[in-house]
């Protein structure tokens, strides 16, 4: 090999390091694994303890067939899973953590806003299951520990707002269970790769 075609490579493999990704080797799906700590917007978010999340739970780019156009959310609330469809039969899939017994829904909504580190307002219902949450009835700061976490996309349908959000949190280790009031939970690091993906008035099918 010569001197110009081992730089080349070199540089190949660099540019893959820096992107975070590696591919199967088939058709170039991709996964993602930069889950390091990060600043944003003047907070720090965490770094994720990646190998402690199951593989199958860690962003990547899969094939993924659909009659939805590009830009479309769906929800698999079963296999815990939400794909951005890309279209030419790819999608990112990310891991992600949904309601727990009791507070499952499905339907078809749309993303009327996209908030970065929101406040999160509990609503009275939850309040009065959980009294310590009362604190926070004008609202809990946008942050790290914030419920919401570093990203909210905010769902509405025909009737209006759902009450349900496509948010961040920082319980990394609750993706992959149903452990919420009904909202779709995601990584830090995954709610802003989708939020910077997804535009207001993308759909968003629940299933």
């Amino acid at each position: 090999m010569s001197i110009k075609s081992l730089f080349v490579a070199g540089a190949l493999v660099l540019t893959t390091a820096i992107a975070g990704c590696s591919t199967d080797g088939v058709g170039g799906i991709a996964s993602f694994t930069d889950y390091s700590a990060r600043t944003d917007a003047g907070y720090v978010v965490p770094a994720i303890p990646i190998s402690k999340v199951p593989s199958k739970y860690r962003r990547q780019t899969v094939r993924y067939d659909t009659a939805e156009k590009p830009g479309t959310i769906i929800v698999d609330t079963n296999e815990k899973y939400l794909y951005f469809v890309e279209g030419g039969g790819k999608a990112v899939r990310y891991g992600i953590g949904v309601g727990k017994e009791g507070f499952e829904w499905k339907g078809t909504t749309r993303i009327a806003m996209k908030r970065e580190w929101p406040v999160w307002t509990p609503p009275p219902a939850m309040i009065k299951r959980r009294p310590d949450l009362a604190k926070w009835r004008g609202g809990m700061p946008g942050g790290p520990q914030n419920a919401l976490g570093a990203r909210a996309m905010y769902l509405y349908n025909k009737g209006g707002d759902s009450g349900y959000r496509l948010h961040g949190t920082p319980e990394w280790w609750s993706i992959g269970k149903a452990m919420s009031s009904g909202c779709i939970r995601m990584l830090n690091q995954d709610v802003i790769d989708l939020y910077n993906r997804a535009s207001v008035g993308a759909k968003v099918i629940v299933k």
